[in-house]
């Protein structure tokens, strides 16, 4: 499920040049904040699946919740309190 997420998240993704020490950027426009730049393009696409792992983690682990992504759903179940 997550490998297929990523997938769909990269596919969605939108890249450009920018004048920058590392010209390559990308984000993904449904993921709020997601966003990766490197030297080269395929440089710039790993740190955007480091950063969309990361964004996904840190949504489950705060209880946010993850938008689908290409009919792609993430969903966990809340911790039952005791």
């Amino acid at each position: 499920m997550l490998t297929e997420y990523l997938q769909k998240a990269l596919e969605a993704a939108h890249y450009e040049i920018i004048e920058d020490e590392e010209p390559y950027y990308g984000e993904v426009p449904i993921l709020e904040s997601v966003w990766a730049s490197g030297n080269t393009l395929e440089d710039c696409r790993r740190k955007l699946t480091m950063a969309i792992e990361d964004w996904i983690f840190f949504s489950i682990a705060k209880g946010l919740p993850v938008p689908p992504i290409g009919g792609i759903k993430i969903e966990f179940p809340q911790l039952l309190s005791e």
